[in-house]
Parts: structure tokens; C-alpha cells; sequence
């Protein structure tokens, strides 16, 4: 039973310029939603981020929102926030993997992305795990862009150069 384990949790970086975040989510269900972005923006002023926050009608937007702000905007990083509830159909399939390869992709492309789209059961699934109180997924899906643009920073001016490693 996953309740019965515990997780190692890194600790939050710090940052000696500003951080400015992205929070793009999907409000389908909107009290899911609302508990994921206080968790993302709980996270995010613990490290002293600025966040935007933006929605999109469903979850396979969200990675092409990212997508656009990545390139038209000046964003460090990302916070994917949604809630897919299965269904009775196989559409919860392709919308479960859709999004979150098509983020992948994008963090593969250096897009700093945590990815706190959650991929339930049940409505009770859901609400545990987007509570701030509880397993605050928005919270680790903001940490984890945190994590991603510390490191983005400082490996920002190595350079691997030409032919051999000094």
C-alpha cells in the first residue's frame, strides 16, 4: 500500500537571482485544480519565486502552452497542473500519455517542467493526493522545476567545447 511508504524529499535550492515560474493548469475540475495551484505556489514562495499562473481547457493543452511561453515568453520554468479521472472510455489513456510524453519532449528540449498532472482513479484519489496537507503533488511538481532550474543555472556557462575535455 503506497501510504505506508516513506519518501526521500531533496531539499529546496535556493537561488541567488530571481526565479520566475510558469503555472500552466488544466481547471476541468476546478476544486482539484485550486488545491493544486495553492501547493505549486506554496512551494514556489518558499524559494522566493515569482509565479504566472495561465489556464488551458484540458491537459493535452497544457504542454503546448508551455511549448509557446517557452519560446515567446521569459520563463525559468514550468508547473504542469491537471487532473485526469478515468473514465469509461480509452480516451483517459490517450490524454494520460499524450500529456505527459509531450512534456517530456519539451524537458528533453531543456524546458525546466514539473509535471504535477494528476492520472486518478477516483475523485478520492485526486483530492488526497492534491492536497497541500496531504501528498501536495502541485507542491512536488513545483519543486521539482526548482530542482531543474538550479541545475539548468549551474551547468548555464560549462561548455564541453571541441575535441578533448580539459
Amino acid at each position: 500500500m503506497a501510504t505506508a511508504e516513506t519518501h526521500y524529499t531533496l531539499p529546496l535550492p535556493s537561488f541567488d537571482k530571481p526565479v520566475k515560474l510558469l503555472i500552466v493548469v488544466a481547471p476541468y475540475y476546478r476544486d482539484i485544480a485550486d488545491s493544486l495551484i495553492a501547493g505549486a505556489r506554496g512551494v514556489a514562495a518558499a524559494c522566493g519565486a515569482e509565479v504566472d499562473l495561465v489556464e488551458v481547457p484540458g491537459a493535452l493543452e497544457i504542454p503546448t502552452a508551455i511549448a509557446m511561453a517557452e519560446r515567446m515568453a521569459k520563463f525559468d520554468g514550468y508547473v504542469a497542473l491537471g487532473c485526469i479521472i478515468r473514465g469509461e472510455t480509452t480516451h483517459y489513456d490517450t490524454v494520460c500519455n499524450d500529456s505527459s510524453r509531450a512534456l517530456s519532449l519539451l524537458g528533453l528540449q531543456g524546458a525546466c517542467i514539473g509535471n504535477g498532472i494528476l492520472t486518478v482513479e477516483n475523485r478520492a484519489q485526486a483530492e488526497v493526493r492534491a492536497d497541500p496537507a496531504g501528498q501536495n503533488k502541485g507542491g512536488g511538481a513545483a519543486a521539482a522545476a526548482l530542482h531543474l532550474i538550479a541545475l539548468s543555472r549551474k551547468w548555464a556557462g560549462a561548455s564541453k567545447g571541441i575535441g578533448f575535455r580539459p
